[in-house]
């Protein structure tokens, strides 16, 4: 057959949102999401997961070529983030990228090659890339975020937790829940701030609060939905929570015009102070 056909009947598949389809319309299959390439069931179990992901899949085609032995097949992809991907929550929102469909037709069946670029789509779904470096054997790497308050006060309390994740969809889960209870957390008057870090398998938390007793606030209808995932539900490997009241703090500023250091509430020779700044 025609291997412009082909392609065409391969895309059509996946228009229609039939992941049998797509593993009947190709002998091999592989995109920038498979390790290897895959075919039968193993094709149609990643053609539904990405179509679960990516529902309402629009593709638009903006070119065909080649000949009875290969084609390529420019398209353009519409469709609605409805769940995680690579490690990004699902937006609810439309995400449209580009790609190609490299199709060849032989004796051996129809085998499609499929690029796209995984940043225009994390782009598409409101993510800026960071490269981290491979573990080196004594550290691993990952990456952080905070919500500030603006308040300078020292805390009384400090709230360290971690979880153990099994995946991308899990560690995605797991940040949504995060969202929801910091959401909760900053409508409380104790609460200073917060920071959280992923590294390797494990998603850190630390919380700080004015006094021990605002810790209370933790216990607010989101964090309870979090326990409850965890407890009865199989959310997570393992989950740590403590407890840290600080014992020194100490903060330390460089004068933009004379370069000296000098202590929070000290002033530098030329008279310069620093202001308070937030722990978190």
């Amino acid at each position: 057959m025609d291997a412009r056909k082909l392609a065409e009947a391969h895309l059509e598949a996946w228009r229609s949102g039939d992941a049998a389809a797509v593993a009947v319309t190709a002998g091999s299959y592989a995109d920038p999401d498979t390790e290897t390439p895959l075919a039968g069931e193993g094709l149609a179990a990643h053609a539904a997961a990405t179509l679960a992901r990516f529902r309402n899949a629009r593709f638009d085609v903006d070119r065909v070529t080649g000949d009875e032995n290969a084609a390529a097949v420019t398209w353009r992809l519409t469709a609605d983030h409805r769940e995680p991907y690579l490690g990004m929550p699902a937006t609810g929102g439309t995400v449209t990228v580009s790609g190609v469909d490299l199709v060849t037709a032989g004796a051996d069946g129809v085998h499609v090659r499929r690029t796209f670029d995984r940043l225009a789509v994390a782009a598409a779904l409101g993510h800026t890339a960071r490269f981290t470096p491979e573990a080196d054997g004594t550290r691993e790497f990952g990456v952080s975020a905070r919500a500030a308050t603006g308040r300078t006060e020292r805390p009384g309390a400090l709230v360290l937790t971690w979880l153990e994740i099994r995946d991308d969809a899990e560690s995605a889960d797991v940040d949504l829940l995060s969202v929801e209870i910091v959401k909760s957390l900053r409508a409380t008057r104790g609460f200073l701030g917060v920071t959280t870090f992923d590294v390797g398998g494990r998603k850190f938390t630390l919380t700080a609060f004015d006094r021990p007793e605002s810790m209370r606030a933790v216990h607010a209808r989101p964090h309870q939905r979090a326990m409850r995932r965890f407890f009865k539900s199989g959310l997570c490997t393992r989950v740590h929570t403590s407890v840290w009241y600080p014992a020194t703090a100490r903060d330390y500023a460089r004068c933009p015009t004379c370069a000296q250091v000098v202590a929070s509430g000290a002033s530098c020779a030329c008279g310069w102070t620093p202001d308070d700044a937030p722990t978190l």
